[in-house]
This record gives C-alpha cells, sequence and structure tokens, in this order.
C-alpha cells in the first residue's frame, strides 16, 4: 500500500474537525477501511449505501448503472450527513464513490473540513472481488461503466492518494493512512478543544463508533457506490 500523504495533513483546519470522504470504484475498499478507521479513532461512520434511495439500488439490482440525476439525491444526503456530523462538533468518515469531479465538487464545496481520500484500486484487482463476491447488490457487470465513468482526483482536489491490492490488508491501509494524515494528533487536538469548551453533562458527550461494525463486517461486503 503507497499513500501519497496530503500536505495538509495534521492541520487544524478552523474549529471543526475532520470528516475523511473514502472514495474510490465499488471493489476499492471503501466500506471496510472506513469502518476501520472509523472504528480505530472513535469517530462517526456513515456508508454510501445507506444513502441511495431505494429506486437507486433496484436499478443497480437489475444490472442498470446509475445516471448523474439518479445520483443527485444521494450525493445530497451525504452532504447533509457530512454538515449534521460537522454540527455536532464531531469528526467522522463516510464512504462514496464519488467518480467524477462534478461528484465530489458537490460533497467539497463549501466544506473544507472534508478530506478526500482515494482508493486506486487496479480494475484486475477490483473484477476478482467483485466476482467473488455473494449477497452484494452490485453486480460484476457493472465494472465497465465504473471505470468508464471514473475521474481520477486531480492534484488541485488536494486528495490522499492510496493505492490497493489484495496483498495489503485493510487494516494495514488504515493503520497507514492513520499515521500519513497524522489523523491521531487531529483527533487528540479536537478532544483538548472539546474538553476545554464541554458542558459538564458528560452525557452529552456520548457517541456511537464504527467499532462494532469494523470488527463484523467483511472486506468483500464493501459498498457499491
Amino acid at each position: 500500500m503507497n499513500a501519497e500523504p496530503n500536505p495538509a495533513a495534521g492541520a487544524v483546519r478552523g474549529a471543526e474537525p475532520p470528516i475523511l470522504l473514502i472514495t474510490g470504484v465499488s471493489g476499492s475498499g471503501k466500506t471496510t477501511i472506513g469502518s476501520l478507521l472509523a472504528g480505530r479513532l472513535g469517530w462517526e461512520y456513515a456508508e454510501a449505501d445507506t444513502f441511495h434511495p431505494a429506486a437507486n439500488i433496484a436499478k443497480m439490482s437489475a444490472g442498470h448503472p446509475l445516471t448523474d440525476e439518479d445520483r443527485g439525491p444521494w450525493l445530497d444526503n451525504i452532504g447533509q450527513w457530512i454538515d449534521e456530523t460537522t454540527a455536532k462538533g464531531r469528526p467522522g468518515v463516510v464512504t462514496s464513490s464519488a467518480l467524477k469531479r462534478a461528484y465530489r465538487d458537490r460533497l467539497l464545496k463549501g466544506r473544507p473540513q472534508v478530506r478526500l481520500i482515494y482508493l486506486d484500486a487496479a480494475r484486475e484487482t477490483v473484477a476478482r472481488r467483485l466476482t467473488a463476491r455473494n449477497g452484494h447488490f452490485f453486480p460484476p457487470e457493472l465494472l465497465d461503466s465504473q471505470f468508464g465513468d471514473l475521474e481520477p482526483p486531480a492534484d488541485d482536489e488536494h486528495p490522499v492518494r492510496v493505492k490497493v491490492d489484495d496483498h495489503d490488508s485493510p487494516l494495514t491501509v488504515a493503520e497507514q493512512l492513520i499515521h500519513t494524515e497524522k489523523l491521531d494528533a487531529v483527533e487528540a487536538a479536537h478532544d483538548a478543544e472539546a474538553a476545554h469548551s464541554a458542558p459538564a453533562n458528560k452525557a452529552e458527550a456520548t457517541h456511537s463508533t464504527a467499532a462494532h461494525d469494523a470488527q463484523a463486517k467483511p472486506a468483500d461486503k464493501e459498498a457499491g457506490e
């Protein structure tokens, strides 16, 4: 696994805690790596599939690729989750294929706290993973449409590019991301600030994490979008 770190890693971006946006084609490992990151850091977590309208899931299940119009409400739902998580003062991790530049712009615009993580998986790796899946609604036949739509992040999007293959475990990838992006330091800074301004009622500081999901979710159950 090779991660090209973001030069801004470790910096506190204003008063807002970071949100990691884990992107890449289906089969790149978004859900597994994203949930591991959230579990290790104790951050909020959301999976891309949960934001799709039922019509989108039915369309993908039938083997039909989604259009830009189909993805509009889905992207807006993800953006709303980001805003709500930030409003709670919590760092978070959310997955999204975000295949096109326009999709990423829609999620990143006006949200400087969001860090773009791009899982760069070779077509052959993704094909093996999709073929091996059972019970996932994203058919391997849609592989062509995924790579056809893919617009890898450009340098001016300031992505963290992570080369993923079958040699590195998802846990290894997650741990190296935590290290290269200095996520422990960012979380520590956030906790220190929160402790200084937190109300006396500590019940308000109780948050859900993805620790259980990170251990229970196998690598081949990664989100379709």
